[in-house]
């Protein structure tokens, strides 16, 4: 069973899913990729409230470690290990989607590419820290303005 739950933030209205006690979704409200259908409201799962506080201190300008949530993202073995890359970006760094590409054996950066715009789990798998060729800022699945906000929010853009 899915259970869902609503998180509001200074950038938008967020939808995280579970399924008990894994968090198995974190998605902008109408971004790219948004599930259509999603199951019932849930509040009182402990998963959620360790996620809201993860995300108020994240949004409070500090750095909770992802390690600190239970994460069961749904995806094939290449976009699994995409996104366990995306993992070991430090707070406050990016990366480039080659670089990725490189240290998982790929020979495509535009298939990472494709693994990182369909992250389930955005913000906490921090798939905004992923920049293009020479750091330039491209695609987000919650738009390339949220993008920017977060990279504002790690002090990585300005």
């Amino acid at each position: 069973m899915i259970y869902k739950h609503t998180y509001s933030s200074h950038i938008g209205q967020y939808t995280i899913t579970s399924d008990g006690e894994n968090i198995t979704g974190l998605w902008l409200n109408n971004q790219k990729y948004f599930p259509t259908v999603l199951p019932s409201e849930a509040t009182n799962l402990p998963v959620f409230t360790q996620t809201k506080n993860w995300l108020d201190r994240y949004f409070a300008g500090h750095a909770p470690d992802i390690s600190e949530l239970p994460l069961a993202p749904s995806g094939g073995e290449f976009r699994q290990s995409v996104w366990r890359e995306l993992c070991e970006i430090p707070y406050g760094k990016t990366t480039s989607y080659g670089a990725i590409a490189n240290k998982i054996g790929s020979q495509s950066a535009q298939a990472v590419g494709g693994a990182v715009g369909h992250n389930p789990i955005s913000i906490i798998i921090p798939c905004h820290r992923v920049l293009g060729i020479d750091g330039q800022l491209t695609g987000y699945a919650g738009g390339l303005d949220i993008k920017i906000k977060l990279l504002e929010l790690e002090c990585i853009y300005q």
